[in-house]
């Protein structure tokens, strides 16, 4: 929710004043939600909820023929605020990114070996599909947009190419014999290390005999 208010309060004190309907499409248009996790959906509930929290005001309500009315937005003194310190917050702090794969990743043990190397190793060839992607269409897509807009593709882009090699790395160990999979005979031993691991951590009994 923090972030959808940055974006939201940062992209109102650029427009102001400004229609909730030019928010919308505007953040839309940043494809907000692959990168900042801030969904389209959710921007006039925020709206609405900034606004009685003080934080934005409207200034006008316009109608055009038979559209739907369209409420003017502008940053109260409290919401300029919230706004900069939201900003410098997320300036001076580091975030690990909230990725699916890596609560996947926690239970590699319950794949079988062929199956994570052949995941990891198409993992890193979509990484690669991007990157290139990426390379091949960076004029067209930063066309008139400003410097900062590309090195933030840039992070994007080294980011990327760092999980690709670091997939191709770890397909690379697994097939070699690295690690335990549960299900597979030579390496259950290993699976109960892990288990045992596992309970040892939490404090819970560990039975001499596997269950």
């Amino acid at each position: 929710m923090s972030t959808t208010r940055l974006m939201i309060l940062g992209l109102v004190s650029y427009l102001q004043p400004v229609h909730g309907y030019d928010i919308r499409k505007e953040l839309t248009s940043w494809n907000v939600e692959s990168w900042a996790n801030v969904q389209p959906g959710s921007i006039y509930h925020a709206l609405r909820r900034m606004t009685e929290e003080g934080l934005l005001e409207e200034v006008a309500t316009e109608q055009v023929g038979n559209r739907p009315a369209r409420t003017l937005y502008r940053l109260t003194a409290a919401g300029s605020a919230q706004y900069q310190a939201l900003l410098r917050r997320f300036w001076w702090e580091y975030q690990e990114p909230h990725d699916p794969f890596l609560a996947a990743f926690a239970f590699l043990p319950h794949l079988p070996r062929a199956e994570a190397v052949g995941a990891l190793r198409a993992r890193a060839r979509l990484l690669e599909d991007w990157t290139k992607t990426y390379r091949d269409n960076v004029d067209q897509w930063l066309e008139h947009k400003p410097p900062h807009v590309g090195w933030q593709f840039e992070l994007t882009l080294a980011r990327c190419e760092a999980e690709a090699r670091w997939c191709h790395d770890i397909a690379a160990r697994i097939e070699a014999g690295e690690g335990v999979h549960r299900g597979e005979d030579a390496d259950e031993q290993g699976a109960e290390q892990w288990r045992r691991a596992i309970r040892a951590e939490y404090g819970e009994p560990v039975d001499d005999e596997d269950e």
